[in-house]
């Protein structure tokens, strides 16, 4: 008969793998082991904790809160067990939910989340890029990594740095159409342009003094970041990009800055995780990791 501690670990282990049989692969039991702890956790709970059929298993609003609790509980009885003790790569072992705007993924967030994967084969980096702030809490991200601010208390929250936007175009650009002397005149010149994903709307250029510009008729546009460069980069039009995307561009010369006494005030950089008390050592690890790389990239 499992006791009440081992219940609330497979139900947290099926609520993190999404289905029964999986969570018995990472727990190394049967996945009839999972059905009857989860039976007995809802018996005892007076609630249905999944809703479940041939297809799926979705866990419900009662099985969403619980799970909440449950791992704060575990979290603290296995803080008790671990206080003192140096972290092996056997703690190493789970499911990080990492989140980000879209331009970071591939040039900044890959390299250190595969050279973390390497070096601890135990973690499963669930990484999701997208340009809105994520309810952590909500949606169960461990880490957040986003620039501007955080309004919510419920986050622990570090700063890494600034992040600057700079209009940027290539030497042969410039030679062919001239340099934009003021913001308006990007309006007769070509111009690449970021897509919202959520609306389909231009994102708005920001200059000094509070002021914005949405380009009207771009030569390119897009809604990844990445292939926004790509075309600044085959000078198809000037584009305002972050420094994190570009600074390597301009220092070797591919890129040159424009419009540099209208730049406007820098972001801040920050990264994030909910207040849920003990940090698994997981967790601290992606956190404190990504935390080092995007501070030594803003010295």
């Amino acid at each position: 008969m499992l006791n009440r501690l081992e219940m609330l670990r497979i139900f947290c282990a099926a609520v993190d793998a999404g289905n029964f049989k999986d969570a018995a692969h990472r727990l190394g039991i049967s996945p009839q082991a999972v059905t009857r702890a989860v039976q007995v956790l809802e018996n005892l709970q007076g609630e249905l904790l999944f809703h479940r059929n041939t297809r799926r298993t979705q866990v419900t609003q009662a099985g969403e809160a619980l799970v909440i609790k449950a791992r704060h509980s575990l979290q603290q009885i296995d803080e008790l067990f671990e206080a003192g003790s140096p972290v092996s790569n056997n703690e190493l072992v789970g499911r990080v939910r990492i989140t980000a705007p879209v331009f970071l993924g591939r040039r900044q967030l890959m390299p250190v989340l595969t050279a973390l994967a390497r070096k601890h084969p135990g973690l499963e980096l669930d990484l999701t890029l997208n340009d809105a702030i994520s309810n952590v809490v909500d949606e169960r991200i461990d880490i957040g990594v986003r620039i501007g601010f955080i309004p919510d208390n419920r986050f622990i929250v570090r700063q890494l740095g600034k992040v600057f936007l700079h209009v940027v175009g290539t030497p042969e650009l410039i030679a062919r159409v001239g340099i934009p002397q003021l913001p308006d005149d990007l309006q007769s010149l070509p111009v690449t342009a970021i897509q919202d994903r959520n609306n389909g709307r231009f994102w708005a250029w920001f200059f000094n003094a509070e002021k914005q510009w949405t380009p009207a008729r771009p030569s390119f546009s897009t809604d990844d970041p990445e292939s926004e460069l790509d075309a600044v980069m085959a000078g198809l039009g000037f584009g305002q990009l972050p420094s994190l995307l570009i600074d390597e561009h301009l220092k070797q010369g591919l890129l040159t800055p424009v419009l540099a006494e209208f730049t406007p005030e820098p972001w801040d950089l920050y990264i994030y995780r909910p207040q849920r008390g003990p940090v698994p050592a997981r967790i601290r690890l992606v956190f404190d990791t990504l935390a080092q790389h995007f501070s030594q990239q803003n010295t």
